[in-house]
């Protein structure tokens, strides 16, 4: 984890009777810190903590509102960050493969023989980072705690037949990114992803990031508050599509177990490696690990392979699953600003030569080099849309503004 920017002074501010922000914050970054009392007193967050890492050094590092309704957010608190996982998952297998020992354009059969039936012998190792794979969701009744029996997923993965040709087509896999990418880990090092993730990337970083949290971390993971919307909330495509019985919006929502809603706050969903929505952290684990991505860095990437990860390897107008523009590095999202398009899309209004990752309810993490930035944000009340939704945002213009300034 970078250390802690000479400049960055202690922040300590009460906001109201229940509500107080604590942390590190350099005088640059100042936006930054008011941004994220604005979310508390203005755009209801409850707790959550935000880091920002500018050449190599740690400049906010704030946290701050309630972990549970008897105890405030503390330094070390930690919670689910659903899909911003998958930027952990996708540097495991770029791991191996800068390491010579996996192959991206080689065909997933080549190390996971049971995979080739059903005309996916050819769908290749990098398809599951760019969600061309076409397996964004399964086609038989799965069991309500499909999302952590990873053997369960596996076999159905291996079993079931591609919604599009691979390749051919992007669409957004939720869940069956992280249990495809996580069977070709297990089958070229042995490890399963967790323990990868724990023993090569999140220990040698020094970084507070569990894909399976052990036990004795469990007392620190603040629960996730579900957001339900309200009855007259904006219809989108995709909520449209959702209600169509065998879309692959439907079978999302409605064929995907009970982890969402009920297993996320559970010890069995903590230790479960679920590496596509799964991984718990907090602002500083998702900063860190997006920091550490310079060339000639701890993990070792050179620089070719860094700067793939900002470029589109998939893009599309019209995502198979979430029904809007999409666009994708290998592993990573990337920026997409839909504010001024006639339908209703969600956007991720980063750097142009950024990449990072959103989890549900507005999580994010992402790099981009050209600035020199880092940057994390983590909270427990899940808010709307598909992307980043107004919090998160405020927090990235923030940084942004302060840069520019």
């Amino acid at each position: 984890m970078p250390a802690r920017h000479d400049d960055a002074a202690r922040f300590s501010r009460m906001l109201n009777d229940t509500v107080t922000i604590e942390g590190w914050c350099h005088p640059r970054f100042a936006a930054v810190a008011e941004a994220f009392a604005r979310n508390f007193t203005d755009r209801d967050e409850a707790g959550a903590s935000v880091a920002l890492v500018h050449d190599g050094r740690l400049v906010v590092d704030l946290w701050g509102g309630a972990a549970t309704a008897d105890r405030p957010w503390q330094a070390d608190d930690l919670v689910v960050v659903f899909s911003a996982t998958k930027a952990a998952t996708a540097l495991s297998l770029h791991l191996l493969a800068e390491r010579g020992r996996l192959d991206l354009d080689r065909p997933v059969a080549g190390y996971w023989p049971e995979f080739a039936v059903n005309g996916k012998d050819r769908a290749t190792v990098r398809m599951i980072l760019d969600h061309t794979i076409g397996l964004p969701v399964l086609r038989p009744q799965l069991k309500a705690d499909c999302i952590t029996d990873a053997a369960y997923m596996i076999d159905h993965l291996a079993a079931e037949t591609p919604f599009w040709e691979p390749g051919t087509r992007t669409g957004y896999h939720p869940l069956t990114m992280g249990f495809l990418a996580a069977e070709v880990v297990r089958r070229v090092d042995g490890r399963s992803l967790g323990r990868f993730f724990a023993e090569e990337i999140a220990g040698p970083l020094g970084l507070d990031f569990w894909i399976g949290l052990p036990e004795e971390h469990e007392a620190r993971v603040a629960p996730v508050i579900i957001h339900r919307p309200p009855r007259d909330a904006q219809t989108t495509p995709f909520l449209l599509a959702a209600r169509e019985p065998g879309s692959i919006a439907n079978l999302f929502v409605f064929n995907s177990g009970d982890f969402a809603i009920r297993g996320v706050n559970t010890r069995a969903g903590h230790a479960a490696e679920i590496g596509a929505a799964g991984g718990i952290t907090n602002a500083r684990g998702l900063a860190g690990l997006y920091a550490a991505l310079v060339p000639g860095g701890p993990l070792g990437f050179s620089a070719d392979t860094l700067a793939g990860f900002a470029e589109a390897s998939s893009a599309t107008h019209l995502d198979a699953t979430l029904l809007q523009p999409m666009r994708f590095g290998p592993g990573f999202m990337l920026r997409m600003d839909n504010r001024r398009r006639p339908q209703p899309a969600d956007s991720l209004v980063i750097g142009h030569h950024a990449f990072g990752h959103v989890g549900a309810g507005g999580s994010v993490g992402f790099a981009d080099p050209a600035a020199g930035i880092a940057f994390g944000y983590a909270m427990t009340r899940m808010g709307p849309g598909l992307l980043l939704n107004p919090r998160g945002q405020s927090l990235v213009d923030a940084a942004y503004a302060a840069l520019a300034a």
